[in-house]
């Protein structure tokens, strides 16, 4: 459904992600794994479209030169060169590492704007999913996204991308900071949400435990390189994976 091959992205001269491939297969859940500066969210802005975004921003400002190589394919279509909205349109949603709400607006004034690309009837029918799985947010419904804690803004950007119609979404290590008993919830919430809704999912965390159960398929990365994949089996019979990630 979506695989990337090839993929390279240098930050001047530091190189963020090197000849990375991965894979993700219709209604999978694919965990990506690493340490700090493995290259996680590097990897979900090639995905996403945002490091083309990024890369302009940088040109225009005389800033930081950004380049970027390799492909990414969806469906069985080269996007590499689809700016970041095309391949939202196509149903490449993205949730960004820390949250990234609209603070100053509501709980449903954010699931609204994340509903831009929804007809109004997949609006509604997507917006009472979001409540039925996260019914805190209902009772937050009017209460200002900055006034929310951390879990609950966790809950309100995923949300937010559902109400985009994924049908890949991309999840930038939302367990950030979060305590053990939300982040099981939301691990819980994801499989629930490729079960129920067939969405496939591609989610990154430094903290494999938590995520581990859930996925099918993983990939380890280090200093920007995929190092180890397997399935959640394979990569738990591998003793070096187990005291990295589990600590036995």
């Amino acid at each position: 459904m979506l695989e990337a091959s090839g993929l390279m992205v240098f930050y001047e001269n530091m190189l963020a992600l090197n000849n990375v491939r991965i894979r993700c297969d219709q209604n999978q859940i694919v965990g990506i794994f690493g340490a700090n500066s493995a290259g996680k969210s590097t990897l979900m802005y090639a995905l996403s479209g945002i490091v083309l975004d990024i890369q302009k921003k940088e040109e225009m400002a005389g800033g930081e030169r950004i380049t970027v190589a390799g492909s990414v394919r969806y469906q069985d279509r080269e996007v590499m060169h689809l700016s970041p909205s095309r391949r939202a349109r196509l149903g490449i949603v993205l949730c960004p590492e820390r949250r990234r709400i609209f603070k100053e607006s509501t709980v449903l004034e954010n699931l609204k704007i994340g509903g831009y690309l929804a007809s109004a009837a997949q609006a509604k029918e997507t917006l009472a999913y979001v409540f039925e799985v996260f019914p805190a947010l209902y009772k937050l419904r009017n209460r200002i996204g900055g006034f929310l804690s951390g879990g609950e803004q966790q809950m309100l950007a995923i949300g937010r991308a559902l109400m985009a119609q994924p049908k890949i979404l991309l999840l930038d290590e939302p367990l950030l900071g979060l305590s053990p008993l939300m982040q099981a919830m939301l691990m819980r919430t994801t499989r629930e949400i490729r079960d129920r809704r067939n969405i496939s999912i591609i989610v990154t965390e430094q903290y494999a435990r938590p995520v581990f159960p859930i996925v099918d398929y993983a990939f380890i990365l280090e200093n920007g390189s995929a190092v180890l994949e397997g399935t959640r089996d394979e990569l738990m019979d591998n003793p070096d994976v187990r005291a990295a990630y589990f600590g036995v």
